[in-house]
């Protein structure tokens, strides 16, 4: 049974040694490397358990976690999870963005939204947090297709759970999925 934490020292761990870790080789390559390269001596039965290869509901011990948190740079797993606590890379936090929230629109009203390479949308608010499309350019999204969303935030991907479209629905859709939208406003 593995915690975020032990799920993001196994991908740091295989960043590292600059491949995944997915046969019955590849661990028993990974820990021979250990052991010879680094003097860390983790079984390649021990590692298959922790990737998942092989069955366990176990805990991994903490010597294996003191040992692979010193294998990417650690000086064992207690000072991995305070790293972790204390990296910005990982934490939550507010930031600053061009948004359009749904709550703050008034049913009938247009906004238009936009992402590279060239899309273009003009939605019409129905309340609700509901769009119709009313005109789509150079997408996937068509005019007459509805969608629910709570906002649009410049520079990030709009993920939407699904497009409704002559009466179905669609599996999830994202726009803008490098780069963000890059057009969000009201049409005045």
């Amino acid at each position: 049974m593995n915690t975020p934490e032990i799920e993001e020292l196994k991908r740091l761990v295989e960043e590292r040694y600059g491949k995944h870790l997915t046969t019955t080789t590849d661990f028993e390559e990974f820990s021979v490397i250990l052991r010879l390269r680094h003097e860390i001596f983790v079984s390649p039965s021990t590692l298959k358990r922790l990737y998942g290869y092989v069955s366990d509901s176990h805990k991994p011990r903490m010597l294996t976690l003191d040992s692979l948190s010193a294998y990417i740079g650690h000086k064992d797993y207690a000072s991995f999870l305070l790293w972790l606590k204390k990296s910005s890379y990982y934490n939550s936090s507010f930031f600053d963005a061009g948004q359009l929230v749904s709550s703050d629109l008034e049913q009938g009203e247009q906004i238009e939204i936009g992402w590279a390479p060239n899309r273009l949308l003009r939605l019409e608010y129905l309340g609700d947090s509901l769009y119709h499309v009313l005109a789509a350019q150079n997408s996937k999204v068509e005019t007459g297709d509805r969608f629910v969303t709570g906002c649009f935030i410049k520079e990030q991907p709009l993920y939407l759970p699904y497009l409704e479209r002559n009466g179905e629905r669609t599996p999830p859709f994202v726009a803008g999925r490098n780069g963000g939208l890059s057009i969000v406003r009201k049409i005045i």
